[in-house]
């Protein structure tokens, strides 16, 4: 299966599981399977296939910017960081939907957050870290 084939299948994957995240109110413990586990495991699964089957032939490496942007100049390794970025922003979107509602925060606040993790990781998890602490004063688990 080429790259781009694997990154079609990837994506709806991926929102699949977002969806379930928006709908976490409505089936709580479906939306932590989906998005909390069957879907970023599959995603890492594709990944780990990718790295063990393509790293060693791939340009590049981890030292430098230009080795970075070396490495992901192979169609393959590009499509295991994009699978990276899938992978790890759903079960971190799962993470805050799971800790808000353990903690009390309405998902309805907590869905910008999500849409921010969706697009941007990082910026998502910061917001949700100024509603957690906003909102429970907390900011570790």
């Amino acid at each position: 299966m080429s790259p781009d084939q694997l990154f079609q299948i990837a994506n709806p994957l991926a929102l699949l599981g977002w969806l379930a995240l928006l709908a976490a109110p409505l089936a709580p413990r479906a939306a932590q399977w989906v998005a909390g586990a069957a879907v970023p495991l599959l995603l890492s699964l594709a990944y780990a296939g990718l790295v063990l089957a393509f790293w060693w032939d791939a340009p590049g490496g981890f030292g430098s910017l230009p080795e970075v942007q070396a490495l992901f100049t192979h169609p393959h390794i590009a499509l295991a960081g994009w699978l990276h970025y899938l992978a790890f922003d759903l079960f971190l979107g799962a993470w805050e939907v799971r800790t808000a509602r353990a903690e009390g925060i309405p998902h309805w606040a907590v869905v910008p957050c999500l849409v921010l993790t969706f697009l941007f990781g990082p910026a998502g998890l910061l917001a949700f870290a100024i509603l957690r602490f906003t909102l429970v004063r907390k900011i570790l688990p």
